[in-house]
């Protein structure tokens, strides 16, 4: 093998700076590769590890015997599965993986043992594994290979489970039964054409499930499995376009599903469809917001569901018999991360964050409303006046759209006007709640930078006509709601127009770009996550069981006037007008927005002599996950805002 030459072994890491320099600077790790940045010192370091220590914990799964729970949280690089026996006690680890642990469940009847679901460097193949709660050891389940796996869904009986998987081709996610006392029971019930398939519910019985096709944000569809002949039936119309129908549970009257749609209405609905007249019954219509999601008791007597409603979330419990719904009381205003039922039907444990705490778990007795702390997680060394509070804010696009967000401002303790960091979400239907900023309340009580988070057109939570508005050829009306935004800026006595940076993941790595060519002149610089940098090329890549379900939303390159129309508003294409700083973030194990997707923007942008700091981790996927990576990309955007924001 040849020796790689020094100037390869150069581009490992750049510092540009003197050996006395690097001495004094906090190294990357070995997974890393890190190009052009500048020397981070550790005294910045020492001086950030005030906000970098927080934690969270997250409900995974509730015993179905015992009073025990299962939480997700970081003890030392990546989170994982702890058990908690009762309020505040000891969170016992149970899993101890380099790699972060996903979802899990226990077995239905004893809770002896769980599956869990665990991918290698962030490559979002899932596999399962079944650990035994005694012995604490794992045995995988499915092929170790490059298939998605999930959507885990036992049988009553606990004689085994249904999942889906893309094993078969590594596009289609079709639907599998196992044993996990025999995994090589593993068989084929259902074969499917698209990525968008999962399990949603299964009948007492467990001779039907209810599947899923999700079509895009914009279009999903409801069947019926019969498990014993594999025959697949629908229940809502397949012909229905532009319609969500999702989230179906088997109601305790046999001929009744319960799910949410936003048909007829711009939000999302908690409704019933009868399985024999094909009559649907809406029950949220008093609620002009989202209902994001529900669980039902296990005798279905009892529903609770939460809504979004701005970007915050209320709890409502009802009652299955009358219909009728109140909103839980006396919660505080914050985010809740689902809600699951003990077996009895009497409590429910739910996981909640607020702006100024982090995420932690709690239970709900149902007869008082009685809420009980399970878990309380550090924020490390942050003190509440450390900790900026969200404020809604609104502004009007050019066509007279009305865009909001949610703004951050500096700490009062600084003064003149605030630069401000404009932080734009994935999805691109995701959105930006009013949530605790944890490690980047650094920015606004240390830097005293501004934060804007924008739900710009496209966004969930804003009826399903907002979020289908930067459908196909749409696509730059949302990059002209970030130019609305700069104009806000401007007109704000308290920011600084001169001192924007824009910043984003995903989708919202390409929004990043585009903006840093459409507003080269009115921006310092640009941070970019994982964004798309073209998207044909972006559909070339990405991996099979997704490329479908992105061209709806971003249309099909194979159409050659849509291929046209995403070459010309392809960042890459049009780097000639980026003019200011520009820094790549990546994984290198992205499955979603390929590597390639940052390198060839880096090397694009470096021929043409612009300033690029470039950040890639070798054992990474779509985005950071590991503490010690996470660290290192956080000091090294800070040292970046200090020389092309600040300034």
């Amino acid at each position: 093998m040849k020796k790689l030459s020094l100037s390869l072994l150069a581009l490992t890491f750049i510092w540009n700076v003197s050996a006395q320099d690097k001495k004094n600077a906090v190294q990357p790790n070995e997974n890393l590769i890190a190009e052009n940045i500048a020397a981070i010192p550790k005294e910045l370091a020492q001086k950030v590890k005030k906000y970098a220590e927080t934690r969270g914990a997250s409900l995974v799964t509730v015993n179905p015997v015992k009073d025990e729970i299962i939480v997700s949280t970081r003890f030392g690089s990546t989170n994982q599965l702890h058990k908690l026996v009762q309020p505040l006690g000891a969170r016992k680890q149970i899993t101890f993986f380099d790699e972060p642990v996903g979802g899990a469940i226990y077995e239905p009847t004893k809770g002896e043992y769980l599956i869990y679901s665990r991918d290698a460097g962030g490559n979002e193949f899932g596999q399962l594994y079944k650990l035994d709660l005694k012995t604490l050891q794992s045995t995988l389940l499915t092929d170790g290979g490059r298939s998605q796996n999930g959507g885990v869904t036992w049988k009553k009986d606990g004689s085994g489970f249904y999942f889906s998987s893309t094993k078969r081709n590594g596009g289609d996610r079709d639907i599998y039964f196992m044993n996990p006392n025999d995994p090589s029971s593993v068989k084929l019930v259902l074969e499917v054409k698209g990525g968008g398939w999962g399990i949603q519910d299964i009948s007492e019985d467990g001779k039907k499930l209810l599947i899923g096709e999700y079509i895009s944000a914009n279009e999903s569809h409801i069947w019926v499995l019969d498990t014993a002949t594999g025959k697949l039936t629908e229940v809502t119309n397949r012909n229905d376009k532009s319609i969500v129908q999702s989230d179906a549970s088997f109601s305790k009257n046999p001929n009744e599903i319960w799910f949410t749609t936003d048909r007829d209405n711009e939000f999302q609905r908690l409704a019933t469809f009868n399985l024999q007249s094909k009559k649907i019954t809406y029950y949220t219509s008093s609620i002009l917001w989202d209902v994001e999601g529900y669980q039902l008791t296990e005798d279905k007597s009892k529903l609770g569901f939460i809504t979004n409603e701005g970007g915050l979330h209320k709890v409502y419990i009802m009652d299955t018999a009358a219909k009728k719904f109140k909103e839980v009381p006396n919660l505080p205003i914050g985010l809740f991360g689902g809600m699951t039922f003990t077996k009895d039907g009497k409590s429910a444990f739910f996981a909640q964050s607020t702006y100024d705490s982090t995420s932690d778990v709690y239970k709900l007795d149902l007869q008082t409303n009685k809420v009980t702390r399970w878990t309380e997680s550090e924020l490390g060394e942050i003190q509440k006046a450390d900790i900026s509070k969200p404020k809604l804010i609104e502004w009007k696009s050019f066509d007279g759209m009305k865009i909001s967000g949610f703004y951050y401002p500096a700490a009062t303790k600084f003064t003149g006007k605030r630069p401000v960091l404009i932080n734009i979400h994935g999805g691109p239907e995701g959105q930006s709640l009013a949530s605790f900023l944890g490690s980047n309340n650094y920015f606004t009580s240390e830097m005293g930078v501004a934060l804007i988070f924008p739900n710009v057109r496209g966004s969930s939570g804003f009826g399903k006509t907002y979020l289908a508005k930067d459908n196909g050829f749409l696509r730059e009306d949302s990059v002209k709601d970030i130019g609305a935004l700069l104009d806000w800026i401007a007109q704000q006595p308290e920011l600084d127009k001169d001192r924007i940076m824009i910043m984003g993941g995903s989708y919202g790595g390409y929004m990043t770009l585009a903006t840093a060519f459409h507003y080269a002149d009115r921006i310092r610089c640009s941070v970019d996550v994982v964004g798309i940098s073209n998207f044909n090329t972006f559909l070339k890549n990405t991996e099979d069981y997704r490329r479908d379900l992105r061209r709806v939303e971003y249309g099909d390159e194979r159409d050659p006037k849509m291929y046209a129309f995403l070459d010309k508003i392809s960042p890459l294409n049009n780097t000639d007008k980026i003019k200011k700083p520009m820094f790549i973030i990546q994984g290198t194990n992205d499955p979603r927005v390929p590597v390639t997707e940052a390198t060839q923007m880096r090397d694009k942008l470096k021929a043409q002599g612009n300033v690029v700091w470039y950040l890639e981790a070798k054992d990474e996927g779509h985005g950071f996950r590991k503490k010690a990576n996470v660290d290192f990309q956080r000091l090294a955007v800070i040292r970046y805002m200090e020389e092309y924001l600040l300034k």
